[in-house]
C-alpha cells in the first residue's frame, strides 16, 4: 500500500495506456485525468484536468513508436506538471528510446542518449525509472536519481515453467552477440543453465552476419536473450543458425519488443523460432491473437517500484525478491 501521508497521482501519455492502467490496478488507484490533443499543424496540446499542487506525480510514458512523438509528449506533460506545482515529477519510461547511440563510434556522430537525458532534466523531471537500458552507463548521463529495473526475473519465471514442463534440463541460454554476454550469464545463473555466445558482425545498422557460435548447444533447447528485438533480422538469423547447427528448438526473448517494419512477419514465418517472448514495456495490441508471441507484464514490478519510491524503501530489494 502507498503511505497515507503521500498524495500520489499517476498519469499516462498515449504511448502505453494499457500498461499505465495495469500499474494503477496494482496500486489500487485511479489513473490521473489528462487531455492530450493536437493542433492542426501537429503540435501536441496537453491539459492536466485535476490538481497536482504539492503531489508526487508519476508519468508513465515509454518512447515507443512513434518515438519522437512519444518523447515530445513526455516532455510537454512534464512541463505541464511542473508549471502546475507538482512536488516531485517521476518519469517512468519503461522503454528508453535513443539509447543505442550512447557514444561516438565514428566521427561527426551525435550522442543522442545524452541529449535525451538533458531534455528530460530541463523539462523538469526529478527522477527517472526505466527497464533494461540498452547501455547501462546511460544512468551516468543523469544528474537526477535513476532507478534501473530489469525484466530478468519476469522472463526467468516464464522460462522456469517452460523448462519444468519440458521434463528435461537440456537447455542453453544464448547471447546473440559478444556485447550481450553479461545479460545471458545473469539469466543463465537464475535458471541454472550453461550459456553459448554467437559471434557476429554488422556490415550495416539492423543487419548482421553470424561468424561463429561459441559453446555447446547441439541437441539442446535454446533461449536467445536480448534487450531489444527491432526488425528481428539479427535474432531470427541467429535462431536459424542454431537450428542448422543442431539445436532442438529456439525461443527468442527480449525485454523490449520494438518490432519495427517486417519484424512480426519475420518471426512468424521463421520455422526456426519456436516462440517469441517479450514484455509489455511497449504496447502491441496486434500481438494478442498471434500464437508465436508471448507478452509478459511488467506492471507488478513497476507498481512495486512506485510504492518503494513513495515510501522511501529500497528499489533494489524488489529485484532480489523476484529472482
Amino acid at each position: 500500500m502507498l503511505s497515507a501521508a503521500n498524495e500520489v497521482k499517476v498519469f499516462s501519455g498515449t504511448s502505453n495506456l494499457k500498461l499505465a492502467k495495469e500499474i494503477c490496478k496494482h496500486l489500487d488507484m485511479e489513473l490521473g485525468k489528462i487531455s492530450i490533443s493536437h493542433f492542426a499543424d501537429g503540435e501536441i496540446a496537453v491539459k492536466v484536468n485535476e490538481t497536482v499542487r504539492g503531489r508526487d506525480v508519476f508519468l508513465i510514458q515509454p518512447t515507443s513508436n512513434p518515438v519522437n512523438e512519444s518523447l515530445m509528449e513526455a516532455l510537454i506533460i512534464i512541463d505541464a506538471l511542473k508549471r502546475a506545482s507538482a512536488n516531485k515529477i517521476n518519469l517512468v519510461m519503461p522503454y528508453y528510446g535513443y539509447a543505442r547511440q550512447d557514444r561516438k563510434s565514428k566521427g561527426r556522430e551525435p550522442i543522442t542518449a545524452k541529449l535525451v537525458t538533458d531534455l528530460i532534466e530541463v523539462a523538469g523531471a526529478d527522477r527517472v525509472v526505466s527497464v533494461d537500458l540498452h547501455a547501462g552507463q546511460i544512468q551516468g548521463f543523469f544528474d537526477i536519481p535513476f532507478d534501473h529495473l530489469t525484466a530478468r526475473p519476469v522472463l526467468a519465471e516464464y522460462f522456469e515453467k517452460i523448462i519444468e514442463k519440458s521434463g528435461t534440463n537440456e537447455w542453453t541460454v544464448v547471447s546473440p552477440d559478444l556485447g550481450g554476454v553479461t545479460r545471458a550469464r545473469k539469466l543463465a545463473d537464475v535458471l541454472g543453465l550453461p550459456i553459448a555466445i554467437i559471434e557476429k558482425y554488422r556490415p550495416n545498422p539492423n543487419e548482421s552476419k553470424v561468424m561463429n557460435v561459441i559453446g555447446g548447444f547441439e541437441g539442446r533447447h535454446c533461449i536467445i536473450i536480448d534487450d531489444i528485438i527491432d526488425t528481428a533480422g539479427t535474432i531470427v538469423n541467429a535462431a536459424e543458425t542454431l537450428i542448422k547447427e543442431g539445436a532442438k528448438d529456439v525461443y527468442i526473448s527480449a525485454t523490449h519488443g520494438v518490432l519495427s517494419g517486417p519484424a512480426v512477419e519475420r518471426i512468424e514465418n521463421s520455422s526456426s523460432v519456436c516462440k517469441c517472448v517479450i514484455t509489455d514495456t511497449i504496447e502491441h495490441q496486434d500481438l494478442e491473437n498471434r500464437d508465436k508471441f508471448e507478452v509478459l507484464s511488467m506492471a507488478p514490478m513497476i507498481a512495486e517500484t512506485i510504492k518503494s519510491i513513495v515510501n522511501f524503501k529500497s528499489v533494489s530489494d524488489i529485484m532480489k525478491e523476484r529472482k
